[in-house]
């Protein structure tokens, strides 16, 4: 969903794939030197040792890499916490207020371990969009979480919703300026605080 293309199956070959990876690793690199306002496709291109006629082969430009590259972290972050309730309910956890404690946990420490990356996506500086775009994953993240406080016929508790989705909103934007032990601990007090929150009946 990052930008708004043919949902077609494309065959890549694996040096288009390389290439692919390498414009992108490329742009991860130049984007948090330089940032994305500042950064040039030329910068890119030289850097994955490419071609211009190549990156617009595999990207529309500048704006359709960054959607790229926070499209796979987001895909990480998704991996991270699903794997964070699949053990604990493999552990014998069923409480869904700590199942979304757990979620919540797992996708704050993954932006710790992925410092850099999530400072290109919260830093403010990306294009024009991609705040509201930002918000809307985040606020959809956690409407899928605050699901487990609910039985399916119950409604979605809005406020409930903005609390949690701003509050990780927040938590990011914090512990990725903090050194790991540091952020760690906010992470742990954050989705404690979290975890106690209930919705209206």
């Amino acid at each position: 969903m990052a930008v708004d293309k043919t949902d077609r199956a494309v065959r890549v070959s694996p040096r288009g794939a390389a290439t692919r990876s390498a414009l992108l690793k490329a742009a991860a690199q130049v984007f948090r030197t330089v940032g994305f306002a500042k950064a040039g496709v030329s910068e890119v291109v030289a850097v994955a040792g490419a071609s211009v006629g190549s990156l617009y082969h595999h990207f529309t430009g500048k704006a359709d890499l960054y959607f790229a590259l926070y499209e796979e972290f987001q895909q990480r972050q998704q991996e991270r916490t699903r794997q964070a309730v699949v053990d604990a309910r493999a552990a014998g956890e069923t409480d869904p207020t700590r199942l979304m404690n757990l979620a919540a946990h797992a996708y704050l420490v993954g932006c710790i371990e992925e410092r850099d990356t999530t400072r290109l996506f919260f830093s403010g500086d990306g294009p024009p969009g991609f705040e509201h775009q930002l918000r809307e994953r985040v606020t959809t993240w956690t409407d899928r979480n605050v699901a487990l406080y609910r039985k399916a016929d119950e409604p979605v508790d809005e406020a409930l919703l903005i609390v949690v989705s701003g509050a990780m909103l927040l938590a990011v934007a914090e512990v990725v300026r903090r050194d790991d032990a540091d952020a760690r601990r906010l992470a742990d007090d954050i989705t404690g605080l979290l975890g106690r929150l209930q919705p209206r009946r």
